[in-house]
């Protein structure tokens, strides 16, 4: 099999008509039929079959136009994607941030007061390995000896964030599974936090009936503030609740904490920039822990 074949092959499986192929590829109609046979006898299975003046796949074609797809997509990507590991280099550090994205962007705040210099470069992307320094999160992330160079974990608690009311006055901890009937406050489910607090609420026999979702701890500390709902709120990486209106519970039934992972890629040829970014976030995540203790 050629690539040549295989990109004919994907746009006749498209259009499923020969002419019409042959003038969106610019090549002789003939030229493409031969190429379609050509791929039809390499792979000992017909992808075609006639259908009137057109043409549609057979079984074997759908299998291995749906096999083949993902690949092309990964081919046609691979030239940008080599044009950003190309860049990074030099003074502009690749992050992939996808969790403890507020005390994330005080850091670098705080870094470049210092080194105006250096440029930062935001992902949120959980397929990407194209990155300098990637932070996720994890109910509980068990380091291996080999990553402790490029690897932190911070540990943290998760509380629950109620109204300051009547309903909770006195109160300094709850059982979740007491929450059920509750409406809960959260982030998308697109975001490792909210996984990880389904996992709590599922352990304590429930699924959380969530009743608004945002994109910002801000929002989700607003509404439980408003008496819409409650939420979880992770002991450190949001900031300290600044809130009157809400207070934060230990939870009783349910061991309730999350691994904050900050990952170090070496990749470029000079990755002193990167190293010494990642042992100051290390160093600022720690902090901000150890303050939440004092």
């Amino acid at each position: 099999m050629e690539l040549t074949q295989l990109r004919y092959f994907m746009v006749v499986a498209q259009t499923q008509h020969i002419t019409r192929s042959a003038e969106i590829l610019h090549i002789a109609q003939p030229s493409l039929t031969q190429s379609i046979h050509r791929l039809e006898d390499d792979l000992g299975v017909p992808l075609f079959s006639a259908k009137g003046r057109n043409i549609v796949l057979t079984e074997y074609g759908k299998y291995f136009y749906e096999k083949l797809c993902p690949i092309i997509e990964e081919l046609d990507a691979l030239p940008e994607k080599l044009k950003i590991k190309a860049k990074l280099s030099g003074e502009t550090i690749h992050m992939n941030v996808l969790a403890a994205s507020a005390l994330v962007t005080e850091a670098i705040i705080d870094y470049k007061k210092d080194r105006s210099k250096i440029n930062f470069q935001f992902l949120q992307n959980q397929q990407e390995e194209l990155y300098d320094i990637e932070i996720t999160t994890k109910m509980f992330y068990q380091m291996n000896s080999s990553e402790q160079k490029n690897k932190f974990v911070c540990s943290e608690k998760i509380f629950l964030a109620v109204p300051n009311n009547e309903k909770y006055e006195g109160r300094s901890s709850i059982r979740l599974e007491d929450l059920m009937n509750e409406g809960f406050i959260s982030l998308f489910g697109s975001k490792q936090f909210r996984t990880i607090t389904n996992k709590f609420c599922h352990h304590a026999g429930f699924h959380p009936k969530i009743i608004f979702e945002s994109d910002s701890p801000d929002a989700v500390r607003n509404m439980i503030a408003a008496n819409m709902g409650v939420g979880f709120w992770p002991e450190f990486t949001w900031g300290t609740m600044n809130s009157d209106q809400v207070k934060l519970l230990e939870i009783e039934d349910v061991f309730c904490s999350r691994d904050i992972v900050i990952s170090c890629n070496l990749n470029k040829t000079d990755n002193a920039n990167v190293i010494e970014f990642f042992e100051f976030l290390k160093k600022y995540f720690e902090s901000r822990r150890m303050h939440r203790h004092d």
